[in-house]
């Protein structure tokens, strides 16, 4: 296990315009001069956050699929954040976890917006995922998520990295900063939050405050409200170390989720 770097694109998003935001990324991608691990891409990336999904939803292995399959050969990284999958007569915010060799695995997004009706739209995940890469354990959810503990559960170190990608609004934001850091705090881990800035098709505004969390709590990377590509890197040694000092997941709580 070594270190792990990250590089988070924090940006606006074309409101439902796919072409637009694939050619946009693969732009900022490529301002990725330095050898990276992973690439985080927000939420719903390319279409922005919407119910809409008749019209901007596709099938896995299809235009988006195959762009971050492309993407991540080239710049020999995981490339990963969620789009709108329809498979088998359902839909999902499903998060795509892709890489360098074009082996992927997929999370669908467990919690579901009811303010915004998401819980009308899509059909809700029943697993989590958790992946290894680089020796590290990685565990990636999206969004609404953050605000539910139970299911992010670190139970017995299975994870050494909480990634969240999201579509946060501004008006929320400072609920954002607290339960990233608390996740962290909570499970013993390193915890990483991507999310967008601009405003959506319904003049939603986001602030991004994307940023890294080591396990004490101590914040590693923030970004400001603007565009940005925020890198960092995590210290596999700091992490065991402070497991071994402190070892709270010992007294760690025993249940079951029901699915």
């Amino acid at each position: 296990m070594e270190d792990l770097s990250l590089a988070l694109v924090q940006s606006d998003i074309h409101w439902h315009e796919v072409g637009a935001n694939l050619a946009m990324y693969e732009e900022k991608i490529w301002q990725i001069t330095e050898a990276v691990d992973v690439i985080l891409l927000p939420e719903m990336f390319q279409t922005g956050f919407t119910m809409e999904h008749e019209s901007v939803a596709e099938p896995m292995n299809f235009t988006t699929f195959k762009w971050m399959k492309q993407m991540a050969a080239q710049k020999k990284a995981v490339v990963c954040g969620s789009f709108i999958v329809k498979e088998d007569g359902k839909v999902f915010n499903r998060l795509i976890w892709m890489q360098p060799d074009g082996e992927c695995q997929t999370y669908d997004k467990r919690h579901l917006f009811r303010m915004a009706d998401e819980h009308h739209h899509f059909n809700m995940g029943e697993e989590k995922l958790i992946v290894e890469w680089k020796g590290w354990k990685i565990c990636p959810m999206v969004c609404y998520d953050l605000r539910f503990p139970v299911w992010s559960r670190n139970v017995d170190l299975n994870y050494d990295l909480l990634l969240y990608v999201a579509n946060w609004p501004a008006v929320r934001v400072n609920a954002w900063d607290t339960l990233l850091e608390a996740r962290a705090i909570e499970n013993v881990s390193y915890s990483v939050g991507l999310n967008r800035v601009g405003k959506d098709g319904k003049d939603i505004a986001y602030n991004g405050h994307s940023g890294a969390y080591s396990p004490k709590g101590e914040q590693l990377a923030f970004s400001e409200d603007k565009e940005c590509i925020l890198m960092l890197e995590l210290s596999a040694n700091e992490l065991q170390s402070f497991r071994e000092k402190f070892p709270a997941h010992l007294d760690a709580d025993k249940f079951d989720i029901k699915v």
